[in-house]
C-alpha cells in the first residue's frame, strides 16, 4: 500500500511516499480501507517532534473509509461497514489497522469526506463548546482564527448555543467567512488590535471564554479581554508554543481560569466517544453544522497540504483523498 511516512522529524519535506505492507488487523482491531483523510495542525505537531512518536510512523490521525477486515474479537463491525475515526495514528495511508472501539459508523446519508472532516475537527469543537468551557445563552465568547476549520464549526455550535460571538481572522475573506458562519462581530487581527477591539465591543467588561488555537501570538492579549473568573481555553498552538509565564498572572487579570486541553480527554471511554461523534453527525445530518473543504490533496501532495495549512493561506478544512 502506499503511505506517507515520518522517518525524521522536521518541515514538510520529511513527508516521504513509501509503498509498505497492508497491515493484519490484531484480535480487537479492524481493516480500514481509506477513502479520505483529514490534514490536522496535530499531524504538524508529531511532524515537528513537538509531539513524540517512535520513529518510523505513518503520519495522520484522521479518516473515514470501508472495513475490509476484522479481528477474531471483533463483534462490533463487519466487512462494508462505512466507519470514521480520530486519534489514531496512520491515517495518511491506502489501509490502516484501527482499534475497533474507536471506530464509528457513518450512516449512508454522509459522505466519506464529510464524516473524514468532521471527526477531529468537530468533535474538537463540540468538547470546546459543551464540556471545556459549556457556553451559556448570553455569554460573550472570543474565538481566535474563527474562518479555520475548527473556527468555523466552534462558530456555529456557540450561536447555536446562544451566544454572542466575537471572532478575529487574518483577511477581509476570512472575515466574511466567520460572519457567515454567525459570528456578531469580527475583528481583522492583521489591521485591527484584537484586545482593544474586544474590550470596546464588550464595554469595557471582556468575554467569558477565549477559545484560542493560535497560541503564542494572542496568549498575552487573550488575558486582557476576559472578565473576572473568565475562562481561557488553549486548545493549540498554530503560532508556536505558549512560553512559560508567572501563574500570578491569574490573579492579576481577575482570577482567571487556564486550560489546555486534548480531545483524547473528551472522548476518552467508549461511551463519550459516541455521544459526541454520533453528536456531530446528527448535527451535520440535520443541516444544524455545515462543513466547509478548503482544499483535497493526493498523498503525493501531502507536503504541501502542511505548507498551506502552516502558512495559514485556509479556510476550512484539508483532506487527502486516497481511493
Amino acid at each position: 500500500m502506499k503511505a506517507v511516512q515520518v522517518s525524521q522529524t522536521g518541515g514538510p519535506e520529511v513527508l516521504t511516499l513509501v509503498e509498505l505492507p497492508v497491515p493484519e488487523p490484531g484480535a480487537t482491531e479492524a481493516l480500514v480501507q481509506i477513502k479520505t483523510a483529514g490534514v490536522n495542525f496535530i499531524d504538524v505537531y508529531f511532524r515537528e517532534g513537538r509531539y513524540q512518536a517512535p520513529l518510523p510512523f505513518i503520519i495522520g490521525q484522521e479518516a473515514a473509509g470501508v472495513v475490509v477486515g476484522v479481528g477474531a474479537d471483533v463483534r462490533t463491525l463487519q466487512l462494508g461497514d462505512r466507519v470514521a475515526y480520530t486519534g489514531v495514528m496512520g491515517s495518511y495511508a491506502e489501509y490502516a489497522s484501527v482499534p475497533a472501539d474507536r471506530l464509528i459508523k457513518i450512516p449512508e446519508t454522509i459522505e466519506f469526506e464529510t464524516a473524514a472532516a468532521a471527526m477531529l475537527q468537530g468533535m474538537t469543537a463540540h468538547y470546546l463548546s459543551h464540556s471545556t468551557y459549556p457556553i451559556n445563552d448570553g455569554d460573550s465568547v472570543l474565538i481566535h482564527a474563527a474562518a479555520g476549520g475548527v473556527g468555523l464549526l466552534l462558530v456555529q455550535m456557540a450561536k447555536q448555543r446562544g451566544a454572542r460571538v466575537i471572532a478575529t481572522a487574518g483577511s477581509e475573506e476570512k472575515a466574511a467567512l466567520a460572519r457567515e458562519a454567525g459570528a456578531d462581530d469580527v475583528i481583522v487581527y492583521t489591521t485591527q488590535d484584537f484586545e482593544t477591539e474586544t474590550r470596546r465591543l464588550t464595554d469595557g467588561q471582556g468575554v467569558h471564554v477565549v477559545y484560542d488555537g493560535v497560541g503564542k501570538a494572542t496568549f498575552a492579549s487573550d488575558l486582557k479581554v476576559l472578565r473576572p473568573r473568565g475562562y481561557l481555553v488553549l486548545f493549540g498552538g498554530a503560532s508556536g508554543a505558549v512560553p512559560p509565564f508567572d501563574l500570578l498572572e491569574l490573579t492579576k487579570n481577575g482570577s482567571l481560569f487556564v486550560t489546555r486541553p486534548s480531545l483524547q480527554h473528551y472522548m476518552a471511554s467508549r461511551a463519550e466517544l459516541e455521544q459526541r461523534a454520533n453528536d456531530v453527525l446528527q448535527m451535520i445530518a440535520n443541516g444544524n453544522l455545515k462543513l466547509r473543504i478548503h482544499q483535497k490533496y493526493s498523498l503525493e501532495d501531502a507536503a504541501q497540504g502542511h505548507r498551506d495549512l502552516e502558512a495559514r493561506r485556509t479556510a476550512g478544512k484539508l483532506l487527502i483523498e486516497i481511493a
